[in-house]
């Protein structure tokens, strides 16, 4: 197994940001995320597991949605009736994903605010394109103040893209490239006291074509200043990567655990897609996507572990997601239930 040493230029770059708490020789292992990190920080003392036994893993305030799993209902019967069915259903938060989403009947930034307000809602984040050929399209690269002025307008603490890092292709050097243009985002949002985010889906965790024993989602954390950019773990998606990209081009064993990547830096990731997914390996992803509660995903294990960090319980917020939903409302419903079934200590 080659050693940090091998790839100089990662290895002065995660020393730099701390991020995965790896010397100078670490090995590439340490990039993977495949020691007893997470079983040594998700430890709490006693003291501290019996003040939070009894009470919700989603606090109060800290459950919301991604409105793409309602894109059918908004069109139909707009954003005004699914607020309040969301918030029938006990949900706090909302993020967009477009501020229209083919709504029923034209709708402006200010009612869409007086609607969150008036339905006990609060916007979260927002999902906003990264770069295009057109320079008039709506995305970071291309019309960084509007996004944010926007975003402002709406009162969202987060703003970000569900676009992977891939303008420049598939290597390291390219990867360092969307990097420095998020870090350049991240600063600009910073500046209006917002932040900047990244949502990965499962290709994040794949490897450089240049350097296959470098796994391209490292070279995005090790690149990006941790003040300014900031991650929203799909962990369904999370969970996918790791059946998928299990394995180097050659066939050799690179395991990594979702989870131990937010308790490294528990203060990067702000926001979470929640869904889940039935384990099945005779489909290319090795899950089918299901209602949150449905699958086998250990949610209880993943928000434990996260609200015992510091400032675990205050600092992190829960979008239940699902891409293709049967029946969506129905979606929102049960996995929205679930989620605030399950109790610290408890069986949920």
């Amino acid at each position: 197994m080659k050693s940090a040493h091998d790839h100089p230029e990662l290895a002065e770059t995660l020393r730099r940001r701390r991020f995965l708490g790896v010397a100078a020789g670490a090995t590439a292992a340490g990039l993977l995320g495949t020691g007893t990190a997470a079983a040594a920080q998700t430890g709490t003392t006693t003291a501290a597991a019996q003040r939070g036994r009894g009470g919700p893993l989603v606090p109060r305030g800290h459950l919301g949605i991604q409105l793409y799993t309602l894109r059918d209902q908004v069109q139909s019967i707009g954003f005004a009736r699914v607020f309040q069915e969301l918030a029938r259903y006990g949900y706090d938060q909302v993020e967009f994903a477009g501020y229209t989403q083919g709504s029923a009947g034209a709708i402006t930034l200010e009612q869409l605010k007086r609607l969150m307000r008036d339905h006990g809602l609060r916007g979260i984040g927002s999902h906003v394109g990264y770069y295009s050929d057109d320079p008039k399209a709506y995305t970071f690269a291309t019309n960084l103040t509007q996004v944010l002025d926007d975003a402002e307008a709406l009162g969202l603490p987060n703003v970000g893209t569900a676009s992977g890092p891939w303008r420049y292709g598939t290597t390291v050097d390219g990867w360092k490239r969307c990097a420095e243009e998020f870090n350049t985002y991240g600063a600009a949002a910073k500046a209006r006291g917002l932040k900047f985010y990244q949502h990965n889906h499962a290709e994040e965790f794949s490897f450089a074509t240049d350097r296959p024993d470098v796994r391209l989602y490292d070279v995005l954390l090790a690149e990006t200043d941790p003040e300014l950019v900031h991650l929203e773990m799909d962990i369904y998606w999370a969970y996918v990567a790791q059946y998928r990209f299990g394995r180097k081009a050659d066939g050799s064993p690179a395991p990594f655990e979702p989870l131990d990547y937010v308790l490294r830096a528990p203060h990067r990731y702000p926001l979470f897609h929640v869904k889940d997914g039935e384990h099945d390996e005779t489909v290319p992803d090795g899950y089918r996507m299901v209602d949150v509660g449905d699958g086998d995903i250990d949610y209880r294990r993943f928000l434990t572990a996260v609200g015992r960090t510091h400032g675990g319980r205050r600092d992190h917020h829960w979008m239940v997601e699902h891409d293709q939903p049967a029946d969506s409302l129905t979606t929102a419903r049960r996995s929205g239930r679930y989620l605030r079934s399950l109790r610290c200590g408890g069986r949920g």
